[in-house]
């Protein structure tokens, strides 16, 4: 009877271990697919549907649930501190991501967003190498599923920038990005001590030199595009070699001469060579195939690339758009195939936007400028000289943000924070420069609105500089030709956040909501702790299904 019974009771639990592990697995998809479009502007859903194709952007606009009104809640909009906020849940202040490059006080030079001396390469070239993680100071998304599933999860971030792969990898996954010196996708000795086979394999392809053998000429014809500029005017950079910035462009022809298997990064083949990529992973891992959650991370670099170079009213973002669209909807269809309809849910946002170019709004007759960082500087340092003594005062200016020597101030017996207003002050007399705020207020102040606050929300207190400068609609620093991004206002601000799939109910909302969101909302349909430094909150018009 004892035997009996111990024989019921086991089988017992074994019926009810088998329906949680399976109430388990529904509670979570399949798979989970993170989309970064870099420098992609919430307005391309738009400006391009015409000519998408029903199964890529239109898929998500129509079965997705799309924030129409998403922005960037920080101050400065660059591809690091994006990545790092969408994965985080929080801002550049806490997850310490302050920009793609910045200066340190103490190390008297500027460091990368992702690099990692302690750490070598793994294929590629051996200054492509030391990367990883580690200045990321907060957990993201990706490395809490691995913590949910008793790191059961898989997560690979891919990408052809370093950064937009190790950052949304986080700190537990794999991450593989591309090396403009030998055309291989690589890694670091932070993730392995050699290639995975799959990867192995893929690299043994040489798509790179297949790609660049082309030419890149418009989906369609190049009078039908009318949604900008024309392809030929005086605001674009052109390639080395060519006399315009027009179509079409001989790849064989240009490699030599512009950055060689590195020119496939400012071309549509760059966002193709990282889908190839990913499909790759997919199979390579068995990612969703395993019985866990798994996590493919893919940030697609080639859009930012383009865009700095051409603008993004040009013939070459739109066609890029174009052919990026045709992509993903074959990407959702392998997809639908591999792992199922219904079975993987994928979000899509952006790191930033883009300003226009500052000399098409000129010729546009819309306010716009460029500001001459040397010549301001020259006249700062004049400044300080003449009014604090001789000395080194401007230790260093990047990212609109002054560095100042507060050694020298406490030598020469002057409150630093007397120095940080004099100097931004000072800096408001140029054309340009709109506003001008102290480390010393951040610190002490709390701002809860306007750019103010968005600035606040990218100081980091240990890392920061000391005078936060903002220039003015449309301005950007020594501007020529081609365009960037690092402001708080709309065009760099305003991005798509749009989910689809497991879970989600068709839709759109105009509410204000912010990338930082993105990651909390994750956490609540994946089951896992918020990330450790977040600050954003669920998405409820996701999450509430009626």
């Amino acid at each position: 009877m004892k035997n009996l019974f111990v024989l019921a009771f086991l089988i017992l639990s074994h019926s009810v271990f088998s329906q949680d592990s399976k109430s388990i697995s529904q509670e979570r998809p399949k798979l989970v697919i993170g989309i970064v479009v870099d420098q992609m502007r919430q307005e391309y859903f738009y400006r391009y549907q015409d000519r998408f194709v029903e199964g890529g952007f239109k898929r998500l606009m129509n079965e997705g649930f799309m924030m129409k009104n998403g922005h960037y809640n920080y101050i400065p909009t660059y591809t690091g501190p994006g990545h790092a906020s969408v994965y985080t849940g929080t801002t550049p202040a806490t997850h310490g991501i302050i920009g793609n490059d910045w200066y340190v006080r103490s190390l008297g030079r500027t460091i990368y967003c992702a690099e990692d001396s302690t750490v070598s390469g793994v294929a590629g070239s051996p200054s492509g190498g030391e990367i990883s993680p580690r200045n990321l100071l907060s957990s993201t998304i990706t490395d809490e599923l691995m913590f949910a599933t008793g790191k059961r999860s898989k997560v690979v971030g891919v990408a052809i920038k370093d950064r937009g792969a190790a950052l949304p990898a986080g700190h537990l996954g794999d991450a593989y990005w591309y090396d403009a010196k030998t055309g291989e996708f690589m890694t670091s000795t932070y993730y392995y001590d050699e290639l995975p086979d799959w990867a192995k394999a893929f690299n043994s392809r040489k798509l790179p030199e297949k790609y660049l053998s082309e030419t890149w000429e418009t989906l369609f014809p190049l009078e039908s595009y009318v949604q900008g500029a024309p392809d030929n005017n005086e605001f674009e950079s052109p390639f080395i070699g060519m006399e315009t910035p027009t179509f079409p462009y001989d790849l064989a022809a240009l490699k030599e001469n512009n950055g060689g298997l590195g020119l496939i990064s400012t071309t549509p083949y760059g966002n193709t060579l990282t889908l190839d990529l990913a499909y790759a992973a997919l199979e390579g891992e068995q990612l969703g195939k395993r019985g866990e959650t798994d996590f493919l991370a893919v940030s697609f670099s080639s859009t930012d690339y383009i865009g700095h170079r051409f603008g993004p009213s040009s013939v070459e973002v739109e066609d890029n758009y174009l052919r990026l669209d045709r992509g993903l909807a074959d990407f959702f269809d392998h997809l639908d195939k591999e792992i199922g309809e219904g079975e993987y849910l994928v979000f899509l946002t952006a790191d930033h936007g883009v300003a226009d170019v500052v000399r098409y709004m000129q010729s546009e007759r819309v306010a716009a400028g460029s500001l001459d960082t040397r010549f301001v500087l020259t006249q700062l340092r004049g400044f300080t000289n003449q009014h604090f003594g001789e000395g080194n005062w401007i230790l260093n200016y990047s990212n609109e943000q002054v560095f100042l020597n507060r050694y020298l101030a406490e030598e020469k017996g002057l409150s630093f924070g007397e120095l940080q207003k004099a100097v931004a002050d000072f800096m408001l007399r140029f054309d340009g420069i709109k506003e001008t705020y102290t480390g010393e207020d951040l610190r002490r102040l709390e701002y809860t609105k306007g750019r103010k606050s968005l600035l606040q929300m990218g100081f980091n207190h240990k890392a920061s500089g000391d005078v936060m400068v903002i220039l003015e609609p449309a301005w950007l620093s020594n501007s020529v030709r081609g365009t960037t991004h690092g402001t708080g206002y709309t065009y760099d601000t305003h991005v798509p956040i749009v989910f689809y799939g497991w879970g989600i109910k068709p839709g759109s909302s105009s509410r204000y909501a912010t990338i930082t969101d993105i990651a909390p909302t994750l956490s609540m349909l994946l089951h896992t702790r918020l990330p450790n430094g977040a600050s954003g909150q669920p998405i409820g018009e996701v999450l509430d299904v009626e």
